[in-house]
């Protein structure tokens, strides 16, 4: 099988597609009308599915520019759809890829596509983990903040500056770490990334502290809630955001997936994962480009597709042979 390189020439082919990760994104990319090129393909079937799950409606807030997304809630579940969508126009022909991973809330979307996690209890879970984040964020002043260059260590040594208020919370690419923590915490360990030679500092448009030990609150409801889900196993293997490994086919995905929400995204070592195992290829999955920005930083050999379109879809399927 080949599958055609999106970001390049039309008929381009790339590396076999069972040496392609597919990966999907978290919060970060949303924006208007992310829904709308789905609206009359075959996929938007799961929109109403996740409307009857959920029992609310959602159509509007991926078609209609004035019910865009303005919260964590709405913008973690309109990703998780835009990556549900694109996935779901090529999950039967293409078969499953030689691995899956997700950034940050992407992990649940991985988990959805390799099969681990049903649909409706998907998009719950979603919902759910929005809602708790948000309601987290809303009782605490805090921020995250991307800075480069730097390395982890580095990074590391910034954030161990007392009263040990600011973590490491994305370890994206070489060079370029994500700071969280409260915003006296952020300050202080922007002064020590500064004097260790960091350069460039970027407030991400999030509204707390993701991944750091101020989500406890919400990762022990998440937990109650991750009571009633069943877990299987994975057509293919699934990276873990916090080891940077496959997890077992028996994952203790309860426990994981709350520890992942105090835990710091390690998607720089997985990265690097997908080339020691043998990847070639990455497909990235529904909105935004963020993840094949880090590859091209952390992995330039692998080359990188985008599967965000309906006509993407149709490109991708069209290469395989």
């Amino acid at each position: 099988m080949q599958v055609q390189n999106t970001h390049g020439r039309e008929g381009v082919d790339g590396p076999a597609w069972s040496r392609c990760a597919v990966v999907f994104p978290g919060q970060g990319g949303q924006g208007p009308r992310m829904g709308l090129a789905w609206r009359d393909h075959e996929a938007w079937e799961l929109v109403g599915r996740a409307e009857a799950a959920i029992g609310r409606p959602l159509a509007p807030m991926l078609l209609d520019r004035a019910a865009a997304p303005r919260t964590t809630a709405e913008a973690q579940l309109a990703v998780f759809m835009a990556s549900m969508l694109a996935w779901e126009a090529v999950r039967k022909a293409a078969g499953p890829p030689a691995l899956f991973a997700g950034h940050s809330l992407g992990q649940i979307s991985a988990l959805t596509a390799a099969g681990v996690l049903a649909f409706e209890d998907a998009v719950r879970l979603t919902a759910r983990r929005g809602e708790l984040t948000e309601a987290v964020c809303r009782g605490q002043s805090g921020g995250m903040v991307a800075v480069l260059p730097i390395s982890i260590d580095a990074a590391e040594k910034a954030c161990g500056v007392p009263p040990y208020d600011c973590w490491v919370a994305n370890d994206n690419a070489p060079g370029q770490v994500v700071l969280a923590g409260t915003e006296t915490g952020l300050v202080r360990a922007a002064e020590a990334a500064r004097a260790l030679g960091a350069e460039k500092f970027y407030r991400l448009a999030v509204p707390g502290a993701f991944h750091t030990p101020l989500m406890a609150e919400a990762a022990a409801a998440f937990g109650d809630h991750l009571r009633g889900v069943a877990f299987g196993r994975p057509v293919r293997p699934v990276l873990s955001n916090a080891t940077a490994r496959p997890a077992p086919p028996d994952a203790p995905w309860r426990r994981l997936l709350c520890e992942h929400l105090i835990s710091p995204v390690r998607w720089r070592e997985s990265q690097e994962y997908m080339v020691a195992a043998g990847v070639r290829g990455l497909v990235e999955v529904g909105c935004g480009r963020t993840l094949g920005k880090l590859a091209h930083r952390t992995v330039p050999q692998l080359a990188a597709y985008r599967l965000d379109t309906p006509a993407a879809a149709d490109r991708l399927l069209d290469g395989l042979s």
